[in-house]
């Protein structure tokens, strides 16, 4: 790509900024993305990895016109190395992330029945049992205790392992290489194990459940092979990112806390008003940061004009739902955490066709999250100073590595 081919006649593209990932600590908003955010709602971005650079939509109205325009797709970015924040990145064939229509909807259609609001409805009581049994032991044995590894990484592993059809045997396994696999530390070749490891697993298993009857995702995914609806390596390619989207549900979770254990105004309002605590939730999930930079670019598929600017077709994409989010067109003063913000369309689940699969469940765990721990573990407190919480480094996901907690 050069300057030429990218700008209209008369005015000239922004300048490429490098987006170098910084390691911020809690609920920081990165302020490159708000620099960003003020040079227009379009800029340029090259990212550490990958090559060239990308344009970067920040605003409400284009990220969710870019993510819901057949003009822009997914499919080819899995055969080039656009710049982009992961070291390692080897898409596998099927991955719903990276499909374009139709055969976006073709593989979403054979899992959907796994995550349907009347799946949740079902799921909530057994995910509730097992949710209440961790706590059980955490009140049992008295403060103070790290609620993310006694709670809030155990409980979403069980849940999307119930979902995902995991036997009890495999489930720390299956998660220690997903964690890998979302780390951006440790190497090329330890990521390619852990993927290696994963994947081979998944296969064994889809292949075990050809023509199964389950309504778990790994036995619709076995069924549909046996069928003939989706090939082998498409399922396997289906599942594992569905895997690993159990672990967002904890970091995000994790900065929530963190956040209303140091913002004591905030916590009462919560629990002062348990009526509107549907609105309260949907403003954490617009708030919180959770990952870090952007995730997937798309590529224009031709040529786009925007504000003045023409996006060429081959020009790699990338939206920013986290500046979406805060667009003080559609939510006034969009620094400030209001719980009582109504209406909130955030974008934190994404939009368009590649809206997250498993938004009704994550949102279902946050939800059983919170009110759980607020209600058993009367006033819930940090157990350490703010500045003493870890919070990870060197991921995409972001949130506290530890959080010490102490209760009455």
């Amino acid at each position: 790509m050069t300057e030429e081919i990218t700008a209209l006649t008369g005015r000239e593209p922004p300048p490429v900024r490098d987006w170098i990932s910084h390691e911020l600590d809690g609920t920081v908003f990165d302020p490159v993305l708000t620099e960003l955010m003020h040079e227009g709602p379009l800029t340029r971005i090259r990212l550490p990895y990958g090559e060239g650079w990308a344009w970067l939509a920040t605003r409400y109205d284009e990220v969710k016109m870019i993510t819901n325009d057949p003009r822009f797709g997914r499919a080819e970015v899995a055969a080039r190395q656009v710049t982009r924040l992961a070291p390692h990145f080897k898409p596998r064939p099927g991955s719903l992330a990276f499909a374009d229509q139709p055969d976006h909807n073709r593989l979403r259609r054979t899992v959907a029945g796994a995550f349907t609001v009347g799946a949740m409805k079902r799921l909530r009581p057994h995910a509730q049992e097992i949710l209440d049994a961790l706590v059980d032991e955490v009140v049992q044995e008295g403060p103070p205790a790290d609620l993310i590894e006694r709670v809030l990484e155990p409980f979403p592993i069980s849940v999307i392992s119930e979902v995902m059809g995991v036997p009890a045997a495999d489930r720390e396994q299956v998660h220690a290489w997903t964690r890998q696999i979302i780390c951006t530390s440790g190497g090329a070749e330890a990521s390619e194990r852990a993927k290696h490891g994963m994947y081979g697993w998944i296969t064994e298993t889809i292949r075990a459940r050809a023509g199964s009857t389950g309504e778990d995702v790994l036995s619709l995914l076995g069924a549909a092979v046996s069928r003939g609806e989706i090939s082998e390596e498409e399922a396997v390619g289906l599942a594992g990112p569905l895997q690993i989207g159990g672990e967002g549900v904890t970091h995000n979770c994790g900065q929530m806390l963190f956040l209303l254990l140091t913002s004591p105004e905030l916590l009462e309002r919560l629990r002062a008003r348990p009526e509107s605590w549907d609105v309260a939730l949907d403003e954490l999930l617009r708030w919180i940061p959770h990952r870090t930079a952007v995730g997937l670019a798309r590529i224009a598929r031709e040529d786009v004009e925007l504000h003045g600017l023409r996006i060429r077709a081959g020009d790699p994409v990338y939206v920013s739902y986290l500046a979406a989010n805060r667009d003080p067109d559609v939510f006034p003063e969009p620094d400030r955490l209001d719980l009582d913000r109504d209406p909130n369309p955030h974008l934190s689940f994404g939009n368009g066709p590649h809206y997250c699969t498993g938004a009704l469940l994550a949102r279902l765990q946050i939800d059983l999250l919170l009110h759980t721990l607020l209600e058993r573990l009367p006033r819930l407190r940090l157990a350490v100073p703010p500045d003493r919480v870890p919070w990870r480094r060197q991921t995409m996901i972001r949130g506290p590595q530890a959080l010490p907690a102490t209760w009455d």
